[in-house]
């Protein structure tokens, strides 16, 4: 995952519904919800839904298919894991003895 991309998806995230409406899909499972379920649980009208899914549809964060005459929300969980991973990959990495595993004594804050 590149910067600019991790970037977008951060930013469709930071959204306060955005994240309620992702939040309910992640804990959904894999089947996800149809957007009636969705829109049941977040209590959001249906336009304002449907504008906050499209946000989270366009940066890979959710998928949407079609079944029968529902419209069914999955949320992207390969893209969420990339995203955790962008951001967790390097942690520490710059931090002494990084290259051994094992930090190695660091000089006592003051």
């Amino acid at each position: 995952m590149n910067i600019e991309i991790a970037s977008r998806q951060l930013e469709a995230l930071g959204n306060e519904t955005r994240l309620g409406i992702y939040r309910t899909l992640v804990r959904a499972g894999t089947g996800g919800l149809s957007v009636g379920q969705i829109q049941d649980r977040v209590g959001l009208p249906a336009s304002t839904l449907s504008h906050h899914l499209k946000r989270l549809v366009d940066q890979g964060l959710v998928r949407q298919e079609r079944w029968g005459t529902s419209l069914i929300c999955h949320a992207g969980y390969p893209a969420m894991s990339a995203l955790i991973g962008f951001l967790s990959d390097e942690c520490c990495a710059d931090e002494c003895g990084a290259k051994t595993g094992r930090p190695e004594a660091l000089p006592a804050e003051s």
